[in-house]
């Protein structure tokens, strides 16, 4: 009887202790801060110049997230990425409200218009199936950052969207069909796995703007997927000055030998910087590649220093102003 008053005790005493790493909680059982995810962020200050940790147990949360312009320095930590899930249904031609089309970027479930959004343990999810282009996540604030999440869909999955955007993903999941990470911004995907599912054909279509260095960076990576094999492509190019890399990646059989498509763009072929280092595989093939590619040298990887990619004018240091904030979550899994 003691042992058990004991055991009780204790865990009592470490529920205390993390709570108290949390500004808010989110449950669907009533139990906690708030019912769903959309009222803790509203319950945010705006413009807060310390990080709001918003803790959510897990569950399936059927909600439409904005996160605003406002609602900056804001960290969102799932229990478990498996069992925290954030999703929503909408997809590109679903006509809304004033009977129009959604479009691609009225599709997506979760929108992060704020600076230095960080989530960790989440599950973002876009439920529509394959109906077409159908965004799981937009990311359109500055500085956001990703680890151990989940992203999941079919068709544009990951909008990494914002122009002068920066973005990294830190041992992610993300899986899709066609185009399922893209976008304007600068990101930075490391230990990540990228899972092309059956019925797909391109990975990336990265917009960069012709005077942004970097695009789409990923290092230590996995291809992983049921696509068939030689069906998928690295990337083609949305706009003519796309930019994407892979450093270290290791490349399933699904990977087309000639790795890159030009969008039927003759003059992306010129423009585009599409590039590797040491791809690894099956799908590393770096001598039936299309000739307008880069196979990177020891000197050219140099400048593909993450740091190098995302410190900008703000020497930003992906994560680093939470590191005495957060608690370790070992035990959480992608």
């Amino acid at each position: 009887m003691k042992q058990l008053i004991l055991i009780i005790a204790i865990f009592a005493f470490w529920q205390a202790v993390f709570a108290e790493q949390y500004d808010f909680v989110v449950s669907q059982d009533g139990s906690a801060d708030f019912l769903t995810v959309q009222e803790a962020i509203m319950a945010v200050p705006d413009f807060r110049d310390s990080p709001t940790v918003i803790f959510v147990k897990s569950g399936v949360y059927k909600e439409k997230i904005i996160l605003p312009t406002s609602k900056t320095k804001v960290v969102l930590i799932g229990e478990d990425a498996l069992s925290t899930i954030l999703t929503f249904d909408d997809y590109a031609s679903k006509l809304n409200r004033f009977g129009e089309e959604m479009g691609t970027t009225g599709s997506s479930s979760f929108f992060v218009f704020g600076d230095d959004f960080t989530a960790k343990h989440v599950t973002f999810q876009n439920s529509a199936g394959p109906v077409g282009q159908a965004v799981a996540i937009r990311v359109t604030g500055d500085r956001a950052y990703f680890e151990h999440c989940r992203f999941v869909g079919f068709q544009d999955t990951l909008y990494a969207h914002g122009e002068m955007s920066r973005q990294y993903y830190k041992d992610c999941y993300i899986e899709g069909t066609t185009d399922f990470i893209f976008g304007w911004a600068t990101a930075v995907f490391e230990d990540c796995e990228i899972y092309s599912k059956a019925g797909g054909q391109y990975i990336t279509a990265a917009s960069t703007l012709e005077e942004v260095d970097y695009g789409f960076v990923f290092v230590n990576c996995k291809l992983t997927g049921d696509a068939p094999e030689h069906k998928v492509y690295l990337g083609r190019p949305w706009r003519i000055h796309a930019k994407t890399v892979f450093i270290n990646t290791e490349m399933g059989a699904h990977i087309r030998p000639e790795g890159w498509h030009n969008w039927n763009k003759p003059e992306a072929e010129k423009t585009a910087f599409y590039g590797e280092f040491k791809s690894t595989g099956p799908g590393a093939d770096p001598s039936a590649r299309v000739a307008w590619s880069k196979q990177l040298d020891q000197n050219a990887l140099s400048t593909f220093s993450i740091s190098a990619i995302l410190a900008g004018n703000d020497n930003w240091i992906p994560g680093a102003n939470l590191a005495n904030k957060l608690w370790p979550s070992a035990h959480h899994k992608n």
